[in-house]
Formats: structure tokens, C-alpha cells, sequence
């Protein structure tokens, strides 16, 4: 076709529990109550919206300028189940060059198996992914044929791209606190936990955050001055609740934002536990069997990746908080943060070795 553009995609081929804990612990979990109350009551609650936002990779046309290589493939990221960018195939050298009677010839990733209604290639020679999908992921090439001129022989090159799947982390809150106690074989301690955990919940329910036991340990801590005591090292973990609401008007960005959930719960959590050594001095003259040690809580921010994807931020410094589709010749089998590496694992996503 002279005077025109022309826009082909080719097809690669390829191969394809507890006792009851009775009147005695009631100083301790009197505490507790007492604690509630006040909290709930007396103290302002204050929602401080968090600064720290997971990476959104924008996709817009206009915005990320794109261009392909004809040595190293480009990187390009595309979140799993939602649309690609425009991928022009083109180079930085040529993006700005009048070419005359350009023919595009789009290759796909071998041992794909794409949809057809899943890939469209523009007038313009671009290639767009819809819903992409893992076994998307993969190296795109484009072969451009073009002339400078109409009397000049046609030239041919190769443009490449590489393009992953990626999906934002899973992520919670870690915390852990100590709470001093009389013994450590007291038949009271699961009756504690349990008691500590129902006051977390009641007090992000708003929230809808998962509050669980992560480990409940009792030791006996040498101290410097005080000599010998039982410690209660309770470790907990946040977690934010996936679908909140089934109404689409009641989802607003405060409501449903799952980072903007954790951290509010962060901040009442701490709050909470400030608050119970100010309760136990204002309303015990004598300690209680169990209580809160003043500046134990520690928290721990986790982020995780599904099977099969991984954080990487020298190997994809252009997503570098996403959680990326392991290349071939990596896997990640569970939770973890990193693919890992395996020489027998063939194929993107891998989850085994």
C-alpha cells in the first residue's frame, strides 16, 4: 500500500481454650476496661492522613513519553488486568524524523497465548494491551520498515520492549508490646490475650482492619535494679479488610483507601497503649498483677508480594515499590518480598522451581 502506513501483528510461535481466669485477675482486666472507656471518652481522636501512598505507575499516553531500543528491550509495567500505555514502535532517534511508507510488523512473546481481543495495534503503529494478563508478560518486538525519502532503499530495524505484569503489595502493621506478670505458668495469660485482642478489635471497628495474635511468649527479664521478672511479649498483627463496603457511593478515599485504614489504626493503636500507662497511675495506687511496661510497643511496617512476583528496586528502578512478575529463570513459592533464583523455571510467574 504506497502513501500509507501499514500495520500487521504477527503471532509468535512456540512452546507453548482458655480457663476462666476467675476474681483474680479482675485488677488487670479492670484495667483494660477502665482503659476503653477512657480512651473512647476523654481522648480526641485525631485521623492523620498518611504520607506514604503506594506507587501508582501512570499509564497515560501524554504523560510517560515511550520509546523503544533496538539493543536492550525497554521495561514497561503493566498492572495485572488493566490496560498498557501506548507502546510506539519507534526509536529515540526516530521519534521526531518524517519516515515515508512505514510498514509495522508486531511480534509477540513466544509460548504466549494473548487473546485476540486483547491486543490492538494503532494506525500509527502502537501497540496497546487490554486487561493484560501474566502470560502477557514477556519481550515485544517490532520490526519497522521505513524510507528517509521516497527515492532512497527501505531501511529495516527491530524495536523492543519487555513488558511485566505487576500488582501493588500486601501490607500490614506489626506490633508488639510487654506486659509485666506475676508468673509466667499464671493460668490468666490466654485469658489476657484474648480479652487485649477483643479490646483492639472493638476499638478499630470502624476501621475495618483484622486485628490477630501473631505470638505470645512469657520470659524471665533480669533487670538491672529491680532483679527478676515475668514478661509477656504479646506480638499482634493490622491487617486491612479487602471489599469494605458492597455500596459504590459509600466508598470514598478515606473509607476505602487501604493504607489511609492502617495508618489510622496505627495512630489509635498508639494512642492506646500511651494511654495505659497514664491510666495506671491515675487509677492504681497498687500495680495490678499485669500491666502495660511504659515505651515497649514497637511497630513494624511488612509489605509482601504474592507467589510468583517480587519487589526489586535495582532491577525495575522504575517501579521499585510494585510487585513485579518473576522473569524466567526466577520464582518466588510464597509470600516473600524477592524472586528467587532458579535456572529451571522457564516461564513468567513462576510460583515452583
Amino acid at each position: 500500500m504506497e502513501g500509507g502506513a501499514r500495520v500487521l501483528l504477527r503471532r509468535a510461535r512456540g512452546r507453548g481454650l482458655a480457663r476462666s481466669c476467675g476474681t483474680r485477675c479482675f485488677p488487670s482486666l479492670s484495667l483494660l476496661l477502665l482503659l476503653l472507656v477512657h480512651f473512647q471518652t476523654s481522648l480526641p481522636i485525631r485521623y492523620i492522613y498518611p504520607a506514604r501512598y503506594l506507587r501508582q505507575i501512570l499509564e497515560d499516553e501524554d504523560t510517560v513519553k515511550l520509546v523503544g531500543s533496538t539493543n536492550i528491550p525497554v521495561k514497561i509495567y503493566v498492572m495485572l488486568h488493566q490496560n498498557s500505555p501506548h507502546i510506539p514502535c519507534i526509536t529515540k532517534k526516530l521519534r521526531d524524523v518524517e519516515l515515508v511508507d512505514p510498514v509495522f510488523l508486531w511480534h509477540t512473546p513466544i509460548g504466549s497465548a494473548i487473546p485476540e481481543n486483547s491486543v490492538k495495534v494503532t494506525t500509527t503503529g502502537s501497540l496497546i494491551l487490554y486487561n493484560f494478563s501474566e502470560e502477557m508478560s514477556g519481550v515485544y518486538t517490532c520490526s519497522l520498515s521505513y524510507k528517509h525519502t521516497a527515492e532512497e532503499a527501505q531501511k529495516i530495524i527491530q524495536v523492543k520492549y519487555v513488558v511485566y505484569a505487576f500488582i501493588n503489595p500486601h501490607f500490614y502493621y506489626q506490633f508488639s508490646a510487654r506486659y509485666h506478670f506475676v508468673s509466667c505458668n499464671s493460668t490468666y495469660n490466654i485469658s489476657f490475650e484474648k480479652k487485649l485482642l477483643h479490646i483492639l478489635r472493638t476499638l478499630l471497628a470502624d476501621l475495618s482492619c483484622d486485628v490477630s495474635s501473631v505470638k505470645t511468649e512469657c520470659h524471665l527479664i533480669k533487670m538491672q535494679e529491680s532483679g527478676l521478672q515475668n514478661e509477656l511479649f504479646f506480638t499482634f498483627s493490622v491487617v486491612p479488610i479487602e471489599n469494605v463496603t458492597t455500596r459504590p457511593d459509600a466508598c470514598t478515599s478515606s473509607s476505602c483507601n487501604p493504607v489511609e485504614r492502617l495508618d489510622k489504626a496505627k495512630d489509635l493503636i498508639e494512642k492506646f497503649f500511651v494511654q495505659q500507662a497514664r491510666v495506671l497511675r491515675k487509677h492504681f495506687q497498687i500495680l495490678p498483677e499485669i500491666y502495660y511496661i511504659e515505651g515497649t510497643l514497637q511497630t513494624v511496617w511488612i509489605r509482601h508480594c504474592s507467589p510468583g512476583y517480587g519487589m526489586n528496586a535495582l532491577l525495575h528502578p522504575n517501579c521499585p515499590e510494585c510487585c513485579v512478575i518473576c522473569k524466567p529463570g526466577t520464582y518466588n513459592p510464597h509470600n516473600g518480598t524477592q524472586c528467587l533464583q532458579c535456572n529451571s523455571s522457564m516461564v513468567y510467574g513462576a510460583k515452583k522451581c
